[in-house]
């Protein structure tokens, strides 16, 4: 693959989208010091080359939806094809191949109740290479999603210029789910795909006037239903060693260890879940030397943790709901 190099004002632009999406190229410009023809021309390039990408999501805790992970164990050399096959269907939002490619971890995501979630198992490839599936609902979200600022991972901006970009915290999750209209839906699926899409575009999408279409986003944004993410290439980072932990934890210090990994620098996600292990997260270190670090200084510091799995990351197929592309299905040059 061909090699990509960003410099400290290609960290500075990401930065400040991940602090907000929607921000102004003219406003990005003025927090950096630079013109807003350049913020445009150095996003145009990161985005072309599909480094990163600006979606809009929404909070499924505010909505009455549900977040599933889904675990499944496959017989060797089928990995590839089968997650291939469920990055291409519209109800996945992350497909990822780890262990070596011994194993698929494929998140689903609904933003409206639907009962039919609960049959989950049931839409997933009738195949005898599958040899074992375990399903995992996220109970609490303590890191990452609407929690994160799409810009953890990223050293860009310095203190000041972070408090000039980002946006107030949103609002405690209601006990009634925030109801969705038709077109609502329509906006979110746009928003999905690239939420730099112009407002007047997305006003003649939708069919509301830009005014209307302003007024509906800034409600969504205020009640924390609609939230920007920055989905970035995380080798670009210098991150290339990636493993998602399945901790279990002791009930009593589940929300204490949750807290206590949201402060790591090194964890985008963490969040509660049903199953054998009750936490997981992903971490993102520079290299396996690092990780070991972390597993056995950081998290091994950790009061209550009963049992750690880790299962590192081989290849990235889907992110938020976006395939990936072809060149990312080859696995990762060694270092």
């Amino acid at each position: 693959m061909e090699t990509v190099i960003i410099d400290a004002l290609d960290r500075q632009i990401m930065h400040g989208l991940g602090l907000d999406g929607r921000v102004s190229f003219a406003r990005l410009a003025e927090v950096i010091g630079v013109s807003d023809q350049t913020v445009a021309r150095r996003y145009r390039r990161l985005r072309g080359q599909r480094l990163i990408r600006v979606v809009g999501l929404c909070d499924h805790r505010r909505t009455g939806g549900s977040s599933w992970w889904v675990r499944l164990q496959c017989a060797p050399g089928s990995a590839p094809e089968i997650g291939r096959a469920l990055a291409r269907r519209p109800d996945t939002v992350w497909v990822q191949l780890m262990s070596g490619g011994a194993e698929i971890l494929c998140g689903v995501r609904t933003a409206v109740p639907d009962p039919r979630s609960s049959l989950l198992l049931d839409k997933l490839p009738r195949s005898s290479r599958i040899t074992a599936v375990s399903a995992h609902s996220m109970l609490h979200l303590f890191a990452g999603g609407s929690l994160g600022d799409g810009a953890a991972l990223i050293e860009g901006l310095d203190e000041h210029r972070v408090k000039e970009l980002r946006r107030p915290p949103a609002p405690p999750v209601a006990e009634e789910p925030f109801e969705l209209a038709e077109p609502d839906l329509a906006l979110l699926a746009l928003l999905g795909r690239d939420a730099r899409i112009p407002n007047a575009e997305l006003a003649a999408d939708v069919g509301w006037s830009e005014s209307a279409l302003r007024r509906r986003m800034d409600h969504l944004r205020a009640a924390g239903v609609l939230y920007f993410d920055l989905e970035v290439d995380v080798n670009l980072l210098g991150l290339r060693s990636q493993a998602w932990l399945w901790l279990k934890v002791h009930p009593a210090d589940l929300d204490a260890v949750g807290t206590e990994l949201a402060r790591h620098q090194e964890v985008p996600f963490a969040a509660a879940t049903t199953g054998s292990s009750n936490l997981t997260a992903i971490v993102c270190c520079r290299s396996p030397e690092a990780l070991y670090t972390y597993l056995t200084t950081r998290i091994g510091s950790l009061s209550g943790v009963q049992s750690i799995e880790s299962a590192p990351v081989t290849i990235t197929l889907k992110q938020g709901g976006a395939v990936m592309p072809a060149a990312r299905f080859e696995a990762p040059r060694p270092h």
